[in-house]
């Protein structure tokens, strides 16, 4: 497994992983179409990458990739369900599906957390489902707290 940063060349990728952590339960809620500009959940990809915007791939060694970690700094009228301020990056973060259960999330998030941290960060917030213990479990390992509730989701935030 190798890691490399973001480019602007990853939106279709990016597309396709925000997907997946929307459909992390297996049933398709959100389909790639309504992720693409323009649409109903588009303005988390918008324009990427802008200059704020940070990111991990994960690939296997033969350059196929397994997941993703990204964050952004938005307004508010772009807010996703883990927004917490204007100043604190929102963090997305999947892996798709033939990858899971191998420590993938675990190396993009710690690489990740480190990326942003050297990038002058000092705080980075996210949100996960009730149900989704996995993602909970590897996001309060790594100090993430409850600061806020947003339907069936709750906003985790980190001090870095």
């Amino acid at each position: 497994m190798r890691l490399r940063p973001t480019t602007s060349a990853d939106r279709d990728l990016l597309e396709l992983l925000l997907v997946e952590a929307f459909n992390w339960t297996g049933e398709v809620r959100v389909t790639l179409a309504q992720v693409g500009p323009g649409t109903e959940h588009g303005h988390h990809l918008a324009d990427w990458q802008r200059p704020t915007d940070l990111g991990v791939v994960a690939e296997t060694d033969a350059g196929e990739p397994t997941g993703a970690a990204w964050a952004r700094v938005v307004p508010a009228s772009e807010a996703g369900y883990g927004f917490v301020g204007e100043d604190v990056p929102e963090l997305g973060m999947a892996v798709l599906a033939p990858y899971r259960g191998r420590g993938v999330g675990s190396l993009l998030l710690d690489a990740f957390l480190a990326r942003l941290k050297d990038s002058g960060h000092d705080m980075v917030s996210l949100s996960v489902e009730d149900g989704n213990n996995t993602a909970r479990r590897l996001y309060e390992a790594r100090g993430f707290r409850a600061v806020g509730r947003n339907g069936s989701s709750d906003t985790l935030l980190l001090p870095l």
